[in-house]
């Protein structure tokens, strides 16, 4: 959908707020625990109809990385779920390719968002990163790219939301929010590893993401 489409579609289903979340990656039940909590926090804000824009990229990306149409199926199959609500989330291609620019492409990321008619924005660890070529780190610092959004001129319509780090609690089984002080009950599970499992046969842990979603990785 054009950025005017998604406005109109906002505006038909009377949005008094607009979340939006980026990926390139499928949507694991930790996504899902971050974007259902934002709705609860704007709702506890006093919004009436807080609507997520679940917007991923469409352009180019790591060649390890899931291809567009397996991913917009996983989304369907999320949603099909009940692990989003239909109701609440539109989900549509931002057809921008990923330069993995770090905090500079993360401010292109953030007005895109705004012309799409969007007032909030979560943002991630190390948004638009990727790693060292040649050490074992990331490329940039991890808190640069929100550091940088709260500093860029003509973001001043857009609300920042910090990410919450979601892990899989190994006790309770399922993803939840990082809790320091129980550190070792926590696995993370990164994007390499997820598609490491999908493309080895291996399956994730029971509530790592839904079963029809994995399916169709």
């Amino acid at each position: 959908l054009s950025p005017k489409q998604l406005r109109e579609e906002f505006d038909r289903r009377q949005a008094d707020a607009v979340f939006a979340f980026q990926l390139r990656n499928p949507v694991h039940n930790g996504h899902a625990l971050l974007m259902n909590d934002t709705r609860k926090r704007l709702l506890d804000m006093g919004f009436k109809n807080p609507i997520l824009l679940l917007h991923p990229l469409g352009g180019y990306t790591k060649a390890d990385d899931v291809p567009l149409d397996v991913r917009m199926e996983q989304h369907s199959k999320v949603l099909e779920d009940g692990v989003l609500d239909p109701e609440t989330t539109i989900v549509s291609i931002f057809p921008s390719p990923m330069h993995y620019a770090g905090p500079t492409e993360v401010q292109w990321h953030a007005k895109a968002r705004i012309n799409a008619g969007a007032n909030f924005y979560i943002v991630g660890r190390d948004p638009a990163g990727m790693g060292h070529p040649t050490e074992k780190r990331d490329l940039y610092d991890p808190d640069h790219g929100k550091k940088v959004l709260s500093m860029a001129p003509g973001l001043e319509k857009l609300n920042i939301l910090p990410f919450r780090v979601a892990a899989y609690d190994t006790v309770a089984k399922q993803m939840a929010f990082f809790d320091p002080s129980r550190a070792k009950d926590f696995l993370f599970i990164s994007g390499t590893k997820m598609r490491t499992f999908a493309r080895t046969g291996e399956s994730p842990p029971n509530g790592f993401m839904c079963p029809g979603g994995w399916d169709v990785l």
